[in-house]
């Protein structure tokens, strides 16, 4: 089937979180993002750019995406004929970086090419889940942990995942996960560890958690793999993970057991499925993280948690918990303690700000 690109529109969305997301890195209030819609006739897909406002978490911003893509990806994709989505992407590879930006129409474009084809975007890249588990976030004070864990188990979340840092307790930490054994915790690091602080964050391998993610910074590939050996707990890659090589350094020096599929951090939908197919032979266990996303980025952060093999849960928390009203429709929901994925063509939501 082939698709001509022939009109792209890119348009900003900022909303107030409900509560404050607080990491050692930064603290969000607002979350500002892009919405990049691709239009092919009267069909329209949709992707989002996951970047901050500020360089926090990776060098690229709102205002460096938002330049790239006006002035940079969508000249070279405009009016251009694809037969496949899994083109976009080498169509952009003269494109140095800007994975972000990349990932936001990348995306777009295969969520064009899902609806031409009438069917759901997680079937149409190979999903079999129906139903993904629902995991969330807390990064709050630890005066406020407590609370917000059981606001989560009652609310039917199957996972947790909580912020530490040097300033973190891991005797708390450990205390909260014993009164929830029905939950699994994540760790997560966010590079906060260094080789200085290494025996302190010995101290988080006895609380019990399911696996610390990114306990040192996305260059330190000889701390992952010396606490990848030395602890019980599993080590997972986040921010180290930008793109197929370094994944494939991840294996070769035994850096991590698990990790996390970002696709606004690898570059789009190609990317991310040759990193999951990379992992899944190598048998290092998957999941899905999430940004603060908006409901676009989630709908398909869902469809690729729907594929074989990612078996840990995600960063899949309902519309209603960042957000008095998300930008797609209907909200994306949790019953049971699992997201059912949408039947509709494509993403299978309605995009509305």
């Amino acid at each position: 089937m082939d698709l001509t690109l022939d009109d792209f529109r890119i348009q900003d969305v900022s909303r107030p979180l409900k509560t404050s997301f607080r990491t050692h890195l930064q603290e969000v209030k607002v979350r500002e993002s892009l919405i990049v819609s691709v239009a092919s006739g009267e069909q329209t897909g949709f992707g989002e750019c996951t970047a901050f406002s500020t360089p926090w978490y990776t060098e690229e911003t709102v205002s460096s995406c938002r330049f790239v893509l006006n002035e940079v990806l969508v000249p070279i994709l405009n009016g251009k004929t694809f037969s496949h989505p899994a083109e976009v992407s080498r169509k952009m590879a003269s494109v140095k970086g800007n994975r972000m930006a990349k990932a936001a129409v990348e995306t777009a474009v295969w969520d064009l090419f899902a609806k031409k084809s009438g069917v759901p975007l997680w079937k149409y890249v190979g999903g079999v889940q129906a139903q993904v588990p629902a995991g969330t976030v807390v990064a709050a004070g630890e005066g406020e942990l407590h609370e917000r864990v059981g606001q989560a188990s009652s609310e039917g979340y199957k996972r947790v995942k909580l912020k530490i840092c040097t300033a973190s307790d891991p005797v708390e930490l450990a205390r909260i996960r014993s009164e929830f054994p029905e939950m699994l915790f994540f760790a997560d690091a966010n590079g906060a560890f260094s080789a200085d602080t290494y025996e302190e964050l010995k101290r988080f391998d006895q609380c019990g958690f399911t696996l610390i993610e990114q306990p040192f910074g996305e260059e330190e590939w000889a701390l992952h793999a010396k606490s990848s050996a030395e602890f019980r707990t599993p080590i997972c890659l986040d921010e180290s993970l930008t793109s197929r090589h370094a994944a494939r350094r991840m294996l070769q020096e035994g850096a991590g057991s698990a990790a996390v599929l970002k696709m606004g951090r690898l570059g789009g939908w190609q990317e991310t499925l040759e990193v999951y197919q990379l992992f899944r032979k190598a048998g290092i266990r998957m999941w899905v993280g999430g940004m603060i996303d908006f409901g676009v980025s989630k709908a398909h952060n869902l469809a690729l948690a729907s594929l074989p093999g990612i078996d840990l849960p995600g960063d899949f928390s309902a519309s209603s918990h960042y957000w008095e009203e998300d930008i797609v429709r209907p909200g994306i929901g949790v019953a049971g303690g699992q997201i059912t994925l949408p039947d509709q063509p494509g993403i299978g939501f309605q995009v509305d700000f």
